[in-house]
């Protein structure tokens, strides 16, 4: 895959939307580049470049066979050193888009502005429905999934520590995993690693969010699952209000934001919608 498509190994985060993928991928960048610098600073690149235009110079005692081997060189090196933080990647399935991160948390990062969000209430996307942090990744097969599962949630959930937690699945553009035998697997590891660990669809300290597509599963152990309406950008900057009445369709868009209407995709937010409510279920 060269990295350019999301494959087992790969950390980042799964972002869907409502059709349009180009402008979801521009606002996914806008959205992780201003919270990335604000956590983690500025994007620091080597300075390479300097090291390439000092290194003309040196070029004139070169025979041209060296200089040349010199300079597809340093291209490869400057490639390889200018992989960004973030990084959009093929994910293999309509409406998402996974951005891959390199030297970042997820989870830390997308739970920091779902918290900025659902306190400003400030709306920063239009296309953007829900962003699911991806740390970590495996093949879509119940073998692979177990013994990566069993090292994975151990920071979450092997003793001492003790959490409630439940599990949500969605698999797209593959038909070979069952829910049922995926989630009581996984339910099995995590109560394996302390019988403590109880289910809780309510109101879980931890949400263990499983989104397969085609044969990569993609893993995550989340936060504020229900405060955050299960990670969607559009319900999170309601009002309070709203927070307290618990809307039972968390995907609805309709909504009026600085004197401008937002219509909803009927189609898409129907399907949606039938898809949180089997989520509930």
């Amino acid at each position: 895959g060269g990295g350019r498509q999301l494959e087992a190994g790969m950390r980042g985060i799964l972002i869907t939307c409502n059709m349009n993928e180009r402008k979801c991928v521009g606002e996914a960048y806008s959205l992780l580049g201003e919270y990335g610098d604000l956590l983690y600073g500025p994007e620091q690149f080597s300075d390479h470049e300097e090291r390439l235009s000092g290194s003309e110079k040196e070029e004139d005692e070169d025979d041209v066979e060296a200089a040349l081997k010199k300079e597809v060189g340093q291209i490869r090196a400057s490639t390889e050193q200018k992989l960004r933080r973030f990084q959009s990647v093929e994910s293999g399935a309509n409406n998402v888009v996974f951005i891959r991160t390199l030297g970042i948390e997820p989870e830390n990062l997308v739970h920091h502005i779902l918290k900025d969000m659902h306190a400003t209430k400030k709306k920063k996307t239009r296309v953007i429905l829900r962003m699911l942090p991806i740390s970590g990744t495996c093949k879509a097969f119940m073998e692979d999934m177990k013994k990566y599962a069993e090292t994975f949630f151990e920071p979450w959930f092997k003793a001492p520590k003790k959490s409630t937690f439940q599990i949500v699945y969605k698999a797209r553009n593959n038909s070979h995993m069952s829910r049922e035998e995926v989630i009581k697997e996984l339910a099995g590891i995590v109560g394996g690693l302390n019988p403590e660990n109880k289910v809780d669809l309510n109101n879980p300290e931890y949400t263990i969010v499983v989104e397969i597509i085609k044969n990569v599963c993609c893993l995550s152990v989340v936060r504020d699952y229900v405060l955050f309406r299960k990670y969607n950008l559009q319900e999170v900057v309601k009002s309070n209000k709203d927070d307290i009445q618990q809307n039972p369709n968390p995907s609805n868009l309709t909504e009026v934001q600085n004197s401008k209407v937002v219509k909803p995709e009927t189609e898409e937010e129907e399907k949606i919608s039938k898809e949180v409510e089997q989520e509930n279920k």
